[in-house]
């Protein structure tokens, strides 16, 4: 019997070695891949990347949700989700990206967003024998385009398919309970200016999803707006992203102690949330969570 044990492990031993060592977790797809990025580039890989640099926080996040965390070998500096993404070697992105910190990390694969970086980075990049890849999601069915095109990358096809269904199916589930109501999206508190989000956001996007009719939905993007034009418009409920550092009013506090404010019905009812982890600004997975969170807070 001992020996009957020996030879299988002996046997299983063998079968382990004959498999090769892949990233993600184990790929579910080999060989050639080829995508076209979020810009028309196409992209083509000999296997799916095993080393991958992610200079955009939300690239980071797909990435992670994907299953691919130990194949991020270098993030960008706002990159901060999840937890152990800190522990990831940083560089520096955005006009200042510094090319010899990426290429030193040795990455087959490098992720970028349209905003942040320039055309000579990416030639700098593809001209050292690295790829670049370009992310550029401005809605919810770009997060799905994203998504899938790293999906396609990693060889994590499976999962990307799997992430974007969960994502449809908590769409559905919150599409609705905010007919009729208003909302106001602070997105920058009163002591550095009120700044707001309008079409073309996320969080807009949602809050229409939900029946919730957004005060700025007029003005395009990220854009300042006046305290006298919040008190006018007089909306039902106020989310805030605004960060805590540990000292001073919480932000839902500070919103309803400003002067002016008391009449505004938001206030009235303190029908204020705070979301300050990026749940409904970063356009990755977690824009599904946002959205459980607000929808749970008008509904409840």
């Amino acid at each position: 019997m001992k020996n009957i044990k020996k030879l299988l492990l002996v046997f299983l031993a063998v079968l382990m070695m004959a498999v090769p060592a892949v990233a993600c977790n184990g790929n579910n797809h080999s060989g050639k891949v080829s995508v076209t990025d979020m810009l028309g580039r196409t992209i083509t890989l000999d296997e799916p990347a095993t080393r991958i640099v992610a200079l955009t926080a939300a690239d980071c996040e797909i990435l992670y949700a994907l299953g691919c965390g130990e194949a991020v070998v270098g993030r960008g500096a706002y990159c901060d989700y999840p937890a152990e993404v800190m522990d990831v070697p940083a560089v520096e992105s955005g006009y200042e990206t510094n090319i010899e910190q990426i290429i030193a990390l040795k990455p087959q694969l490098v992720a970028m967003a349209t905003m942040a970086q320039t055309e000579e980075q990416v030639q700098q990049l593809e001209a050292a024998g690295i790829q670049v890849v370009i992310s550029n999601a401005q809605d919810i069915e770009g997060v799905y385009t994203a998504i899938t095109m790293f999906g396609d990358l990693m060889g994590k096809q499976k999962e990307a398919k799997k992430l974007v269904d969960s994502m449809k199916n908590t769409f559905k589930k919150v599409g609705k309970g905010g007919e009729g109501k208003t909302i106001y999206f602070e997105v920058s508190p009163l002591q550095w200016g009120l700044w707001t989000a309008g079409e073309g956001t996320f969080m807009d996007e949602v809050a229409t999803m939900m029946g919730l009719t957004n005060i700025f939905h007029d003005v395009q993007g990220w854009a300042e707006v006046s305290e006298e034009q919040v008190i006018q418009k007089n909306p039902d409920y106020i989310l805030t992203i605004t960060m805590y550092y540990g000292e001073g009013p919480m932000p839902e506090e500070e919103i309803m102690s400003r002067a002016g404010w008391g009449n505004i019905t938001a206030v009235k009812n303190k029908a204020i949330l705070d979301l300050p982890n990026n749940e409904l600004s970063r356009p990755g997975p977690r824009l599904a969570d946002g959205a459980t969170m607000l929808h749970d807070f008008i509904t409840k």
